[in-house]
């Protein structure tokens, strides 16, 4: 083999062993030359300057310091980023695209968890188990003949909003259920949707005729505030609002407002701000299920982003391209 490529780590130090554990730790180690007690946090930091003169790959994740113009000068031999986590957006400013730097992402290995979440809440909703639970632990007794109305997945009209990774994946593991699914999205055809095996509509056909809405759309200019007051009025009596996007999608206050009514539920992953004050309606409203931005990688699951950047970075070490590498052309429009 030939000499291996410099490579150094820049995320949280105490996220590499979870990332990498052992073996992939050892795999990375096979095809790069890495210290792996050197982990930049700081890109100003003597040691890490010294490191970056001679770094050809950087492997960044959650934590990774913005590579700005500074920390490119001190990087002259860069020639790829390969990122283990999603987004890139918040990492890459436009040095790293004017330079040619190579950059490559774990998104599809992150998007599995959130696809895997959401339907977990899609199922549970349809059951009515968040409000269900809450009436048990109330009455500590419950009819074991009574049929609930109402209730159930069969044939339950879930929206898709966004043909995201996420989105995407997540029409995948529904196909299995007994669910009528459709898509919005303004970057998708007739074709596309074909293809995925669900309806287009436009956004307000979808939000009428959806029981659950799933969000899965990147936060970008045009999104913002995307379901507001508007949006919430056209959803059906009893209908879920699912968010496993990015919190600024939604208008809370909108949301709280149509939620004190007692009209329609939410199941929100993702909060903006982030996290909630504690004093946000949203912590107490029975029909509000707030978890603490969980969906994506967590515990075990980050070792999958970690896998895809070893392999990244084999492909690299052996001269052949990335697999998952990012388009710059199609960023705004992305996660």
């Amino acid at each position: 083999m030939s000499e291996r490529p410099r490579a150094l780590f820049a995320m949280t130090p105490q996220n590499v062993p979870l990332v990498f554990p052992p073996d992939l730790l050892a795999r990375l180690h096979r095809c790069v030359e890495i210290d792996s007690t050197l982990v930049a946090h700081d890109f100003t930091e003597p040691r890490v300057l010294g490191a970056l003169a001679g770094t050809e790959i950087l492997i960044t994740g959650w934590g990774c310091p913005r590579l700005d113009p500074d920390v490119l000068d001190a990087a002259p031999r860069l020639r790829a980023v390969l990122h283990a986590a999603g987004s890139v957006k918040g990492l890459t400013g436009p040095g790293v695209w004017q330079r040619g730097i190579a950059v490559s992402s774990a998104a599809d290995a992150n998007a599995v968890p959130v696809a895997e979440y959401t339907l977990a809440m899609i199922l549970l909703a349809g059951k009515d188990v968040f409000a269900l639970r809450d009436r048990l632990r109330d009455r500590r007794a419950f009819p074991y003949d009574g049929i609930l109305p109402g209730v159930g997945n069969h044939g339950r009209r879930v929206g898709v909003v966004g043909a995201s990774r996420i989105g995407r994946r997540l029409i995948g593991l529904l196909r299995p259920h007994d669910l009528a699914v459709t898509l919005a999205d303004p970057y998708a055809d007739a074709a596309e949707a074909a293809r995925l095996g669900v309806a287009l509509l436009p956004l307000d056909e979808l939000l009428r005729s959806s029981d659950v809405v799933s969000l899965h759309a990147p936060q970008t200019a045009e999104t913002r505030r995307l379901i507001g007051a508007r949006e919430l009025a056209l959803m059906p009596d009893g209908a879920v609002l699912i968010n496993t996007a990015r919190g600024a999608l939604v208008d809370h206050e909108a949301l709280v407002a149509e939620l004190r009514t007692g009209r329609l539920s939410a199941v929100l992953d993702v909060t903006d701000p982030e996290p909630l004050p504690a004093d946000s309606p949203l912590y107490d409203l029975p029909n509000a299920f707030v978890t603490p931005h969980l969906a994506g990688s967590q515990g075990n699951e980050v070792a999958r982003l970690g896998r895809v950047v070893v392999e990244e970075a084999e492909r690299l070490a052996a001269g052949h391209g990335l697999l998952h590498a990012v388009d710059h052309a199609s960023l705004e429009r992305t996660a």
